[in-house]
């Protein structure tokens, strides 16, 4: 303790002795009359008395039991000779009897579900017995179907006995045993985080942009070059059995809580003799005592009998309505026209509505798939990722509106002001801004030398246009606070929608400066083809449209003289056209830039992985990106054991290895970012696009198909119809049932009885009398 908290701690008792000086006197009083009494010396012997009997008597006792051998048999798969994997320890029964017990399949009695499809689900291999523990073995002869296995105290760490006649080395692996309760799992392979069954982005083909053929070309090429490389090649042997079986050797560990459950909670039958049926007076006096929980059980069959099937299909038509209308809204959306792009492919407001449309019309079957995951063992994993997938857009549509809700009462208090600001803005930099500009453009912009006609001509046809379009705006100006308000109004449905309308807004707004860059680019790129055709000219060549290529062409005298007229007129007026040109398409980038943030922030609100990293960090077992072996040193409590022990032998030469999960990497968390930012580089940072820009060809943005395609990720190709919604919602599947020794299990016991005060009840007396 610090030196000044004892100070304190001092002064504090020392004024509360002061302020209590009466109470401290009345306890010393009391102690010295029980002192002159003998009180304390009566309780002084009696303490002593205790400490000599717990010392003498108890603790003797407590290492004489903790050093008696304790009959304990080990359970599990044999998955070959040599190689065993121990499920359950089984502790006060002989292995006869519980071998006994695994053939009449006593021990998986109560099981809720069948337990054929787990012995299926790990490999159709059934349960032995595998050897004991702690206990010493009857020969010296090594026995693979029963090992002996020894735990030393202090340490958790087994140890094999060794055998004289039979020099042979042990691996044995330690693992911490998976909770299935927990969704805890180990596994081979990473887990994904989308779809598998996507076959690429969603929506339709672009003619411009390529982008989704050349990675699929690029994946088969990849795929073709692998193949034949291992023709070619020997990299390593071919995998031997076990290796084969690791992958089954993982779903029997991802089983083995959930069975050695199972297998405890009935190790109470193994050697019991059958008990007696009830009496006629027992079933009265059970029935009596029992009278208030069966008035419940049957209260809740008769809820869910009558109540429930009417409230379930009242919500089942309720989400059949919505479904018809989110199909309505889904066809506008993806309505062609003139059978160029839908509306979804030029809004950003609409693609959010078609993604937010498409999430709920997915949410029931993904329900559905979980809702039936409670109907089977926990140990089987193949939900695991809808589940992740499922509440991780649960989770961002919450945050979504969330934040939608305090931007949206920002927005509405405050619309007058953000009006403003907005029109401010815009008014800047789109009109004020570009006026400037031209207007310096005109006049030797840095000094060089344009050509004073062409660039006032220019000037004054984009100052023309620009005083068209802001006063158009100044039409439009008033409505502009009321197109906030409804803006700060659908902030409520989440922040991704208000979000959407302003990227559309942006782009109507500067729809002049998309029209200067066009108009100007289109201009400088024939001036700039022309200049080129008539340098091949003076060349004496020519472009060969037919074939491509340059060929020899013999021209007249005429045509050099005007074609020398035209390239000079031509290529002193190219730096005005250029400085044009360059001054909007840098606008256009930067406008570019800024909804590609905007879409950015979307793609976060939208997809970001944020129940993966919550579940990353409360629990990576839950999230598994595949398996490692870590080679330890065998404990040291383990080897002076081994040294100093004269019970047991010495132990046999033995490595032990610890089985790990390694969570999923961050690479792979957000590896669909990193493929949505290597497609923006493929379409703006390629050479191929700074050769468009210095030539002048029109550089589209990338297709919404392909920037939404992050987004797109968790959804399938093709979503569920109206039909299949309604078969998937009104079907009565049947529930999955467990058999113990020809016993149907309903409603998780035994021939359908009710379990009452930790007792079943059944027709036929207790769970023991079975």
């Amino acid at each position: 303790m610090h030196p000044v908290s004892v100070l304190t701690f001092g002064i504090f008792l020392a004024g509360y002795i002061t302020a209590r000086w009466d109470l401290v006197t009345r306890l010393y009083e009391l102690a010295i009359f029980a002192w002159d009494h003998g009180v304390i010396t009566r309780a002084a012997k009696g303490f002593a008395v205790l400490s000599i009997f717990f010392v003498l008597v108890l603790i003797p006792i407590e290492r004489i039991a903790a050093r008696e051998a304790e009959l304990v048999s080990l359970r599990g798969w044999r998955n070959s000779d040599l190689d065993v994997l121990i499920v359950a320890v089984l502790q006060g029964v002989e292995p006869r009897n519980v071998d006994h017990a695994l053939r009449m399949r006593t021990l998986f009695r109560g099981c809720p579900y069948s337990i054929d499809k787990l012995v299926a689900h790990c490999g159709n291999q059934q349960l032995q017995v595998l050897g004991t523990l702690n206990i010493q073995p009857a020969s010296t002869i090594f026995d693979p179907k029963l090992l002996c296995l020894h735990i030393v105290p202090r340490s958790a760490t087994p140890r094999v006995e060794r055998y004289e006649h039979a020099p042979v080395t042990f691996q044995i692996i330690t693992f911490d045993r998976p909770d299935p309760r927990r969704m805890q799992y180990l596994s081979l392979t990473p887990i994904s985080l989308a779809l598998v069954d996507k076959s690429g982005p969603h929506g339709g083909d672009s003619s411009f942009d390529r982008i989704d053929k050349d990675e699929a070309d690029a994946r088969k090429k990849k795929a073709r070059l692998v193949e034949k490389l291992k023709q070619h090649s020997v990299i390593r042997n071919p995998r031997s059995e076990k290796e084969m079986a690791l992958n089954n050797i993982v779903v029997q560990i991802n089983c083995s809580a959930e069975l050695d459950a199972l297998l405890q909670s009935n190790i109470g039958m193994v050697g019991v003799r059958t008990k007696r049926a009830m009496s006629v007076g027992e079933r009265v006096v059970e029935s009596a005592t029992n009278f208030w929980d069966y008035v419940q059980l049957e209260s809740k069959r008769s809820f869910r009998h009558h109540v429930w099937p009417f409230l379930r299909q009242v919500v089942v038509l309720y989400l059949m309505v919505l479904r018809i209308a989110a199909e309505v809204l889904l066809s506008l959306l993806d309505w062609r026209p003139f059978g160029q792009a839908a509306l979804k492919d030029v809004s950003a407001t609409a693609q959010q509505v078609d993604i937010r449309l498409q999430q709920f019309c997915y949410w029931p079957d993904q329900y559905v798939t979980l809702n039936r995951r409670r109907n089977d063992w926990e140990s089987i994993t193949n939900s695991h990722p809808d589940y992740i997938r499922f509440f991780n857009s649960l989770w961002l549509v919450a945050n979504d509106v969330i934040i939608g809700i305090a931007l949206g009462s920002y927005i509405v208090e405050n619309v007058d002001y953000v009006a403003y600001l907005l029109d401010t803005t815009l008014a800047e930099y789109s009109v004020a801004g570009l006026q400037q500009m031209l207007t310096w453009l005109m006049d030797y912009p840095a000094g060089l030398k344009l050509n004073n006609e062409l660039a006032t001509f220019l000037g004054d046809l984009f100052l023309w246009v620009i005083e068209y379009w802001n006063g158009c705006m100044t039409e439009l100006r008033p409505a502009l606070p009321s197109l906030i308000r409804i803006i700060g109004i659908t902030s409520f449905a989440g922040a991704s929608l208000p979000i959407s309308m302003f990227s559309d807004l942006l782009s109507v707004l500067t729809m002049h400066i998309y029209c200067f860059y066009v108009a100007s680019a289109r201009i400088y790129n024939w001036q700039l083809t022309i200049i080129i055709s008539l340098f091949h000219l003076f060349r004496g060549k020519k472009r060969n449209i037919l074939r491509s290529r340059i060929d020899s062409c013999d021209y007249d005298l005429d045509q050099l003289l005007l074609g020398t007229i035209l390239f000079t007129l031509l290529f002193f007026l190219l730096p005005t056209v250029a400085v044009f040109y360059a001054t909007f398409a840098g606008a256009r980038m930067a406008i570019i830039a800024l909804k590609a943030a905007l879409d950015t922030w979307l793609a976060c609100l939208n997809h970001f992985p944020l129940f993966a990293l919550m579940l990353r960090v409360k629990d990576s077992r839950r999230l598994p990106g595949g398996i490692q072996f870590e080679l330890q040193d065998p404990p040291r409590t383990l080897s002076s054991a081994s040294e100093s022990s004269t019970e047991v032998g010495k132990a046999a030469p033995t490595s032990y290895i610890k089985l790990q999960s390694i969570p999923l990497p961050l690479s792979q968390t957000f590896s669909q970012y990193a493929q949505l930012g290597q497609r923006l580089r493929k379409h703006y940072l390629l050479p191929r696009v700074f050769l468009c820009l210095v030539s002048g060809q029109f550089v589209p943005p990338i297709h919404r198909k392909n920037l939404y395609s992050l987004q797109y990720g968790m959804l399938p190709v093709k979503r569920i119809t109206i039909g299949e919604l309604w078969q998937l919602l009104t079907e009565q599947r049947p529930a999955e049932h467990g058999q113990v020794n020809g016993q149907a299990i309903t409603n998780g016991h035994i021939g359908g009885g009710k379990k009452m005060n930790g007792r079943l009840k059944a027709a036929n007396g207790y769970w023991w009398s079975k």
